[in-house]
């Protein structure tokens, strides 16, 4: 056992359990690939006033929640806690947004960083796969990431996640709101930092989860009640798209999300099987981003999803997803001649795109065998002195027991046609 163990809040992924992690992040890519997404990776850490300005400074990310280091030269960065910050300035350095084919739709996937209080469904190094359509304000692309992301978690064999919906208006309807409530929530029973929050950005204090705080929040303005006619247009827009996609979902006039960014759409994908960690992905319109940032106008939108979460919904509904056996084909030799000629053979089916695994160390056949039968492999290949003088290798079905000589010459099209 190894002196060190993997931080508080984190985790490490093995095998077999990693397949489903891999498996779950290839299903959620999987429909943002069809609809003309590009893959995009970032760096693990960023300047910390890119998260500041962009995540927003009242926020419990920027605030209370990132991991921040001074390198030698005495750059101020931090581990990333989100990932769509990262994209758009990335998007930006690269100018994709000036080769005129807007949008820019990109996808990503990665681990990201939280200083947070580690329980079931929320650790402090966690894996998301992520999507941005930057340079365009148009409901139906709003529609068609939501879409997508219901089609994703469907594929996985998810049926009982909801979709909480809200609009969080404008810079033309929102300062109107942003009053009413600050002189809602300055009449409210509030600590010290909600207060300030309250002068900083009020919308922060709806997305409280204490039940305190959120006891008195009965009677709070609500932001559709202040919406302009344009975002309560483009709104009916978004939800007509998803009912005639067949997306239910739920109106939620308190749903904020977490971040300072967003605009107009906002969304939020819960699985009710998941306790208080209850959210499995979310996302929205994030109109001003890029000029907080220090970039041009690019009305943008995008999501989220947890692959940690989607792992425990699938868990919660007791889903086991199929998964391709590591190994098909096990090998085993009887023998140096016999383990020189099987090597080739089993670097001739892996060629073949036949996964084969190898009887390594020596073994004799009894210790082989039982190393065949764990390893999953459907057959197994075993030759001896007297096998390779025949030119044949002897092919075990390890389910039926059946046994059967075949020339080693067509042992890789023999094993084509047996695995389909």
């Amino acid at each position: 056992m190894s002196t060190f163990k993997a931080p508080r809040g984190t985790y490490d992924l093995i095998p077999p359990v990693s397949a489903t992690f891999l498996a779950v992040r290839e299903a959620l890519a999987a429909p943002l690939k069809r609809a003309g997404y590009g893959y995009m990776e970032t760096p693990g850490f960023e300047n910390v006033e890119l998260f500041a300005r962009g995540v927003g400074e009242s926020t419990d990310i920027v605030t209370k929640e990132m991991y921040t280091l001074t390198t030698k030269g005495g750059d101020q960065l931090a581990l990333r806690p989100e990932g769509t910050a990262s994209v758009l300035r990335a998007a930006l350095e690269a100018n994709l947004h000036k080769g005129g084919n807007l949008p820019v739709k990109l996808w990503y996937s990665g681990s990201y960083y939280r200083y947070e209080r580690p329980q079931k469904g929320r650790y402090r190094h966690f894996s998301q796969v992520g999507a941005e359509a930057i340079g365009a304000e148009d409901p139906a692309l709003d529609a068609e990431l939501i879409i997508l992301a219901v089609d994703a978690y469907r594929s996985l064999g998810l049926r009982n996640f909801r979709l909480l919906l809200n609009s969080l208006g404008d810079k033309e309807c929102r300062p109107a709101y942003r009053a009413a409530l600050q002189e809602f929530l300055r009449g409210l029973d509030l600590d010290e930092d909600t207060r300030r929050r309250v002068e900083i950005n009020p919308l922060r204090v709806l997305d409280d989860k204490r039940e305190a705080v959120q006891q008195q929040l009965t009677g709070a303005p609500l932001l559709r009640d202040h919406l302009c006619e344009a975002c309560k247009a483009y709104h009916e827009q978004v939800r007509e798209l998803l009912t005639a996609a067949g997306v239910a979902y739920q109106d939620d006039p308190k749903l904020v999300r977490g971040l300072d960014y967003y605009t107009r759409t906002t969304f939020e994908f819960v699985h009710d099987g998941l306790g208080s960690q209850s959210a499995v992905g979310g996302g929205g319109r994030y109109d001003g981003l890029s000029e907080m940032i220090g970039g041009p106008e690019l009305p943008s939108v995008g999501w989220a999803l947890g692959v940690d979460r989607t792992v425990l919904a699938l868990e919660a509904e007791g889903i086991e997803l199929e998964l391709p056996a590591p190994t098909s084909v096990y090998a085993v030799p009887l023998g140096e001649e016999a383990r020189r000629a099987l090597f080739g053979v089993v670097t001739e089916l892996r060629r073949a795109g036949i996964a084969t695994d190898f009887a390594f160390g020596g073994r004799g056949l009894k210790g082989a065998m039982k190393g065949a039968n764990r390893s999953g492999a459907r057959f197994a290949v075993i030759a001896g002195e007297r096998d390779l003088a025949e030119g044949v290798i002897q092919l075990k079905d390890l389910e039926s027991g059946e046994q059967t000589p075949v020339p080693l010459a067509s042992v890789a099209e023999e094993l084509r046609d047996r695995l389909g």
